[in-house]
């Protein structure tokens, strides 16, 4: 009998089993071919198809209109940290990002050494456990850069500053279609795939045409945005087996109901999660309630003592990938778009159990 694992980790994560049906398969003989996925050349008939149906899908998913191209690029959400300030942000402008957690720190770091960099909202002084109330966005600026969800915060957006009066740019990593948006007020949207959209080696781009071109810098051609869009995201060789994966867990997601029927399945396993960890005295979560996120939940146990003994439990159940992140400790439960509410139900489930031998 198959052992039955529950994967809780925070990324590379969790993926839907016919998807790795689909790619394992396609490793060995793509399409029929006799050829590999991973051996088949970028530009041939063989996988331009993948690449146009991937682009398709995603602006079919998100609703996107005629002025968003759809980009997939090398150097995950890390090298967007750099490469969103080097297209849209020159020297002596001003860009407002807001402070949320690790991952917005790691990006406006990077944007510092573009430009300007003006802190619009932080919770920095509240250790990140919530969004910020209020934002102070400069009339002036290039654009408002927000993290969508922090997964070692473990906290979300979940009023989205739209009427900022600025380009909004987004890191959606780690809740990337995960929840319905109007993905087409977001003049920028960058997402590493590893989470909720397919395996570790690409970067999704979702970029409005008409933001480009306005920086004065000169930008080597294979950092600039506009290069991409002319070649089709084909302007080096691509990394065709994760676009490939991509391809697989989107149709995987239009065949569910797409981002309406993830959302509400999400909004489920979150509820379930939130509502026992409420109810248990024996854990916290350090998160302000209307700040948590869907997608990765963190808590501790009230008494450190027991927190080891919990999580050899957890072991023993199959539970993998629940330790907190090594600069928060505690624990993190991340609930991506491919975990099924049955491995929700028996996380809480031992919840409960541990609560009561332990209360």
């Amino acid at each position: 009998m198959t052992k039955v694992i529950h994967n809780f980790n925070a990324g590379p994560s969790i993926l839907p089993k016919e998807v790795f049906e689909a790619a394992s398969k396609a490793v060995l003989n793509f399409n029929d071919t006799g050829l590999s996925i991973l051996e088949i050349g970028h530009r041939t008939s063989l996988f331009q198809p993948v690449m146009n149906e991937a682009r398709s899908l995603v602006k079919e998913l998100m609703g996107l209109g005629d002025k968003h191209e759809v980009l997939f690029l090398h150097g995950g959400a890390s090298t967007q940290f750099m490469q969103v300030p080097m297209n849209l942000l020159n020297e002596n402008d001003i860009a407002s990002y807001t402070e949320t957690g690790t991952w917005a720190g790691k990006a406006i770091k990077e944007a510092r050494l573009f430009g300007h960099v003006e802190i619009a909202g932080s919770s920095k002084t509240e250790n990140y456990t919530c969004i910020p109330d209020e934002l102070s966005v400069s009339p002036t600026a290039a654009y408002l850069h927000i993290t969508t969800n922090e997964t070692i915060a473990g906290t979300q957006w979940h009023a989205i500053p739209y009427d900022c009066g600025v380009p909004l740019v987004a890191d959606m990593s780690s809740d990337i279609l995960s929840r319905q948006l109007d993905f087409n007020r977001f003049d920028l949207i960058y997402a590493g795939a590893q989470k909720n959209m397919g395996a570790a080696g690409v970067n999704l781009l979702v970029v409005n045409k008409e933001i480009l071109g306005k920086v004065t810098r000169t930008i080597p051609t294979i950092l600039d945005y506009r290069n991409h869009i002319a070649e089709g995201s084909m302007l080096n060789t691509p990394p065709v087996f994760a676009v490939y994966v991509v391809l697989l867990t989107l149709r995987w997601l239009k065949s569910q109901g797409g981002v309406a029927a993830i959302e509400n399945r999400n909004r489920e396993k979150a509820n379930l999660f939130y509502n026992t960890l409420d109810a248990l005295p024996l854990f916290h979560g350090p998160v302000a309630t209307p700040d948590r996120s869907w997608m990765n939940a963190v808590f501790v146990m009230k008494d450190p003592a027991l927190e080891q003994e919990f999580m050899d439990w957890c072991k023993k159940e199959n539970m993998v990938g629940i330790k907190g992140h090594r600069s928060v400790g505690g624990f993190r439960v991340s609930m991506y778009n491919a975990l099924t509410i049955d491995s929700v139900k028996a996380l809480t489930d031992l919840m409960k159990e541990f609560a009561t031998k332990k209360g």
